[in-house]
């Protein structure tokens, strides 16, 4: 082997596709396209899951249950664990409780429930509380912090409504 052959044929660049150009350029006449056919027309495509007129497995899989996407993903946490888990006088923040391993997955709402004793004092952050929740942490002289959760879209268009109206009064 010559080490000038190692190089040899290889185009760092490779020249386009000159379609279209007449029968010498190989790419003439149908330019490439072959013969009549509905792949031959212009503006030609097919979908993703088109499998040659077969019926797609996408419609072959049978579909069963409800699967709502737009639903809020829930994290309970129980007052019992807060009890465990934290000293008194403590903050309990999602934070805190995903360095603790109690609310690690992702969620877009925290809530607390009133499975188990709460003796201890503690300061709790979260978006929803039970009743019962509510109760354990106010009686062992805790604190609740009710944080803003995910705003829905009629939340949203009734906010734009509103500032739209306040704009439009005279001063």
């Amino acid at each position: 082997m010559i080490i000038n052959d190692v190089h040899r044929g290889i185009q760092k660049n490779k020249k386009r596709r000159r379609i279209g150009r007449g029968p010498g350029s190989g790419h003439g006449k149908t330019s490439g396209r072959g013969h009549k056919g509905q792949k031959s027309r212009a503006g030609w495509s097919r979908s993703a899951v088109f499998q040659g007129g077969a019926m797609p497995l996408i419609r072959r899989v049978p579909k069963r249950g409800f699967n709502n996407k737009w639903a809020l993903d829930v994290a309970v946490v129980n007052v019992g664990d807060l009890e465990a888990f934290f000293d008194a006088g403590d903050e309990v923040t999602p934070e805190a409780l995903n360095d603790k391993s109690l609310a690690k997955n992702r969620y877009h709402v925290l809530k607390i429930l009133g499975d188990g004793k709460l003796t201890k004092k503690l300061k709790v952050s979260a978006h929803r509380f039970s009743k019962n929740a509510k109760e354990q942490i106010e009686n062992a002289g805790g604190e609740i912090v009710v944080l803003p959760g995910k705003v829905s879209v009629e939340e949203k268009k009734a906010a734009i409504k509103a500032e739209k109206k306040a704009a439009k009064r005279p001063k």
